[in-house]
Order: structure tokens, then sequence, then C-alpha cells
């Protein structure tokens, strides 16, 4: 449906049809660039050439492939009518600057998703503009920052955050100009009350808090900690990138927090690799919505509309009005599970987290710190394996590439030694789940060297990591 503007179409008509042998160059290169031999290209059937192209996809893993463990990171799979219903020419051919007339079906999905992540949360609106968590995160600390000052509180100079929390927390609350105070945990892995309590003075800003955390453990006394942090006029920030254990169960909005993000590229399914595309989009409580980003999607009796009349707004966070199309890929995801879908994914992913995490432990080859209740996901130590034979997370992430695996996150969270952090999802079957754990059990059963020396069958064997680090090949463009 796109047409290149390079070529003008009558021109590339004539030299075409041209009955010279050789046609002149047009000129834009200049002549130190132009070559001045032939080109040496392989004469390769097409056979060749697509069976060369098919199997570089192959030496490529993603969640079509098979189960993508990743903590923290909910790679469930994507519905591939999402991505089909994305790509209609009504949907994938919109210009942003389209007069709003002709994209009152865009601005509807908008409107209606903002409904149902509110509805989800506990929020009461929803700006759905932040391309990624990370910057939806961004987001929530300007969203704080313009709620302070407009109070003239503006001693509010520190961000609390617990040791459990993701790493683009702190920077998030950095880049928004904040101090960072980070609080330890219990020894259950939870918030520490006695310590928040100390920590928080008339200079917080917020709490950032992800439950449940990325240990996997749900943060049951969550309402005492709201009250002690709106006790002190500080507000508390939670971090949605694990809301696929809650979903349908519980809303943040009921926990207490003001600000809430969400990544539609983990919770509702659309796609989620190679750094995007994602969207991160923001929820707040009443307090809060004067500040959100412009324009907001609105709608009058008869139409739908942006609204720019905002002047308590911290501005746009990104150009335009969001990745739409990750927007619309949730927004279908949402409407085709429902109510009791959504629910039903999170018991599965918490049903599948436990069910893994069991025959791990009773397999005794793992060791499990902290609370063992976990939710959709769950942190193994392998600092038993590092002790007996010397082996690292690291080692046996490599060799469970050899068994056709991806592994899971490892090194973190950091309070987790040789952490192994495992979040099967929903989408996995018992057999995939059986598989995985058979794999890992017989890793740690394996003689040192193998695992060590791991990955054996991949088309690239293990990286010397230091070796990279001390002397990268850096290439650049030089024109």
């Amino acid at each position: 449906m796109y047409r290149s503007a390079v070529y003008d179409e009558p021109l590339l008509n004539e030299l075409v049809s041209s009955k010279k042998e050789k046609i002149k160059p047009l000129g834009i290169l200049p002549d130190s660039l132009k070559r001045n031999e032939k080109i040496d290209i392989p004469d390769i059937d097409e056979t060749q050439v697509v069976r060369h192209f098919h199997h570089l996809s192959q030496m490529n893993y993603g969640i079509d492939s098979g189960i993508y463990p990743l903590g923290s990171c909910t790679m469930k799979y994507n519905p591939k009518i999402c991505g089909e219903i994305a790509s209609w020419d009504g949907f994938a051919g919109t210009n942003p600057y389209q007069d709003v007339s002709t994209i009152q079906g865009n601005l509807q999905v908008m409107f209606e998703l903002e409904r149902m992540l509110c509805e989800i949360t506990g929020m009461d609106y929803f700006s759905l503009q932040p391309a990624a968590g990370a910057q939806g995160e961004f987001l929530g600390m300007l969203l704080t920052r313009a709620y302070h000052e407009f109070n003239k509180d503006f001693e509010r100079n520190e961000i609390i955050l617990p040791d459990t929390s993701h790493g683009t927390n702190p920077a998030s609350a950095a880049m928004a100009g904040y101090k960072l105070v980070e609080i330890p945990s219990t020894k259950e892995g939870t918030v520490d009350l006695d310590v928040l309590e100390k920590t928080l003075s008339e200079k917080t800003a917020c709490f950032m808090l992800t439950n449940p955390n990325t240990l996997g453990i749900f943060e049951s006394e969550i309402l005492e900690i709201s009250k002690l942090v709106h006790d002190t006029g500080a507000l508390l920030y939670y971090d949605g990138a694990n809301m696929n254990a809650i979903m349908g169960k519980a809303k943040p909005g009921d926990m207490g927090f003001d600000i809430v993000h969400l990544n539609l590229h983990k919770t509702f399914a659309t796609p989620h690799g190679g750094g995007g595309p994602g969207s991160g989009p923001v929820g707040v409580k009443m307090k809060l919505e004067k500040f959100l980003p412009v324009p907001r999607v609105c709608k009058n009796k008869k139409d739908y509309f942006f609204d720019y009349k905002a002047p308590e707004s911290i501005g746009k966070i990104k150009g335009h009005y969001g990745n739409f199309s990750v927007l619309l890929k949730a927004y279908v995801y949402i409407l085709m599970m429902g109510r009791d879908g959504l629910r039903e994914s999170s018991e599965i992913a918490v049903l599948n987290s436990n069910y893994m995490k069991k025959k791990l432990l009773d397999s005794g080859r793992y060791e499990l710190p902290y609370k063992e209740l976990r939710k959709h996901e769950f942190v193994l130590s392998c600092e038993k394996l590092k002790q007996e034979k010397n082996v690292r997370a690291l080692d046996v992430a490599k060799r469970l590439l050899d068994y056709g695996f991806h592994p899971p996150t490892i090194y973190f969270p950091l309070i987790v030694k040789e952490a192994l952090m495992i979040e099967p999802t929903e989408s996995e079957s018992k057999e995939d789940l059986d598989r995985y754990v058979d794999a890992l059990i017989k890793i740690a059963d394996e003689k040192p060297e193998i695992v060590k020396n791991a990955p054996n069958n991949t088309p690239v064997n293990r990286v010397d990591d230091v070796g990279a680090t001390k002397k990268p090949i850096l290439t650049w463009n030089m024109i």
C-alpha cells in the first residue's frame, strides 16, 4: 500500500524501455563514490537464496520457537489475530497528521483502551503515549515532580526504592533529577516496614514498588506500606512489569498506588523482542490527572478528538500519540480474553510458576532463597552448584542452549547469589514445563567441564565476555 517516493515513474518507464545499450548514471552520487568495476555478485538460483535466508530465520529464537522464560519480562505467546488486525489498511495506513475526522476508529480504540486499563488497574485516568515501560516510569517521575511543585512542596527530592527493584526504576528517577535511596528487604524478601518508616521524610517524593516484586513474592503488607507513604505526603508508584501475576485478581489502585505503568508488550501479549516495539501506558489517580501529557483522547456527543487544553500538563512524552500498533494489539487481546480470561491467564501463570518451582526444589539441585510462596515467577540460586562444582548460573544458562531452550534471566535480582529468574507464563503447556525442568536437573548432574564449555551446538559458541569488554570491535559510518 506504500509507494516509494524515490523514483519518478514516467522517467523510470522511459529508462526501462530505452533501447540504448548503456544507461547513463543519473548523477546522484559524486564520482568519488561510483564503482569502476563490475559488482561481483554470485550467480545463485532462487532455491538456494530462499534456503539461505530461511536457514538464517531458523537460527533465531523467539516465542514462536519455544518456551521463553525470562523473569520479569513475561514473554508470553502473541496471538496472530492481533497482528493481523493491526496490519489492516485502515490501521496500518494511518498517517499521524491526518485530520481527526478521518481517524475516528483509531481514536475510539485508544479511548476505549484507556477505559479498559483503568478498570484493570483501579486507576482513574491513563495516558497511552509512553513507548516503553522505562519511558512510562520516567513519565511517572515527571508527574510526581509536577504534583509536588504544584503543591509548592519543593523540598521533596528523594525517591525510595527497595533492593529488589527493576534496574530501570533508579535510572528513571535519576533522569528526572531525583536522589535515590535504597532500602533492604527482610529475610522474607519483602519490604521492611521499620526501615521504610525510618527512611520516609519530608524530602521523600515517591516510593517506587513492584508487586509482586522481582522475587515473585507478593507484598502482603501493601496497605500498611501505602499508609506510611501517604502519611508523609509522598506518592506511591507501581511498576507494572509483574502485572501478569495479579491481572483480574487485584488492582494496584485498591492497594493505594497513585501512579501505575503497564507494559503492554508484556502483560497484554504484544511482541516484545529486539528492544521493541513497546508501550508503557501510565495511569493515575484523580489528583494527578491534570498533569498527564497532551493531547488527551476525549469524546463529545458526536466525535472523538484530541484535547490540548491542559495548562498544568507536563507536555508530550513522545512524538504523536503513542505506539498505535502495539496499543491496537493489546486492545484486541483484552477484547478476546474478557474479564474472566484475563483472570484465568494470571491464575495459570501463577500455577505454572509454582509447579516448576516445586519440581526443581524437590530435585535438590537448586535452592530458593526467601519466602517459598511465589506468584508468576521465582528466583532460584545456583550457589550450591558453584560451591560443589564451580558451575555458575551463567554456565547453566549457556548449557540450556544445547538443549534447545532459551535460558531464563540470570544474576537478577542482585540480592540472590547466582540467580536464575524463571517466569514460564500461562502460554506454556505442562509438557513444555516438564521438559524445561528435566533439562535443568540434567545440567546440574552433568560433569562440570561439559557445562562450563557450553554451548556446543549453537552457531556461535561461548563468547569471551572479558575479552569483548576489554577489546571491543567498533565500527562506525565514515561517510
